[in-house]
């Protein structure tokens, strides 16, 4: 390869399979006299593989900030490379700020695409791959998860998510709950030894997927939950009252006048407590 211009190369890494490591990717760390990555031990390995010198520079949530003047230092003299732990970097890690610390300093980006959770569990998920909604990691509070699950589903024909296995169970059970059971693909452990792309509708894979291991991408097939959103609307919104501490019935006479139905339907449409 020839001699690669100063700047920040945004590099795509393998999810799991090195051999999905490209030789471009690997000819950029080669080339690179900084490397940062969220976890250093994981870059090790790649370094290693493809015989890097680079120094490699740990960039997490919590020192972002602190460590962008440092690596910006190094973009404007040589080649510096952002990688992530997994994947391609700015998908739900916190690569994005340095990126755009880069643009703001008038300091070339480059991108080095590859390998992506996101675009292998669309590829084998079978479902609408037009019309996608990215969410990155659902919250952790349930009553957040579903206001951010229907949020998504009305403007979109197919989510995708990232979870752990110790919640992918309980994110699986909201999507059954909040949007009809709507068939769903759990994606774990790609390009691994146990890699797997079950489908089903999502109550199934909640007690499918009750324990297990492995990172894991679900893709939501919610084409169609556009139709009743009046409805979606004015339960979230009841639930949002519920939460603050609202009585049911002073409630259901705001809901009334918000959106245009009798204060009998909004009564009835009181959310059960199931937390």
């Amino acid at each position: 390869m020839n001699d690669l211009a100063p700047g920040l190369y945004v590099v795509a890494t393998p999810i799991g399979n090195l051999g999905d490591l490209s030789e471009r990717a690997a000819a950029v760390l080669q080339a690179a006299s900084l490397i940062a990555a969220e976890d250093t031990r994981v870059l090790r390995t790649l370094t290693e593989r493809v015989g890097s010198g680079a120094t490699p520079l740990s960039l997490t949530e919590h020192n972002v900030e602190a460590r962008i003047p440092r690596l910006l230092e190094a973009a404007r003299e040589g080649v510096v490379a952002l990688t992530s732990d997994a994947g391609t970097p700015v998908v739900a890690d916190p690569g994005g700020r340095a990126v755009e610390a880069a643009h703001e300093a008038g300091i070339p980006v480059f991108a080095v695409p590859g390998p992506s959770a996101l675009a292998a569990a669309v590829s084998v998920a079978g479902f609408d791959g037009s019309d996608v909604h990215f969410l990155g990691f659902l919250p952790r509070a349930q009553g957040d998860r579903r206001r951010r699950l229907t949020g998504a589903a009305s403007t979109a024909n197919t989510l995708v998510f990232f979870e752990s296995p110790r919640r992918v169970a309980a994110s699986l059970g909201d999507v059954a709950d909040a949007l009809g059971d709507p068939p769903a693909v759990v994606c774990r452990e790609l390009t691994k030894v146990h890699e797997e792309a079950v489908r089903g509708r999502a109550s199934e894979l909640a007690e499918r997927f009750g324990e297990t291991r492995g990172e894991c991408t679900v893709v939501v097939d919610v084409r169609g939950w556009a139709a009743g959103s009046d409805e979606r609307e004015l339960r979230a919104y009841l639930e949002e009252m519920r939460e603050a501490g609202a009585q049911r019935s002073s409630a259901a006479s705001a809901a009334a006048r918000r959106f245009g139905v009798s204060r009998a339907e909004a009564y009835e449409a009181w959310p059960d407590d199931k937390e």
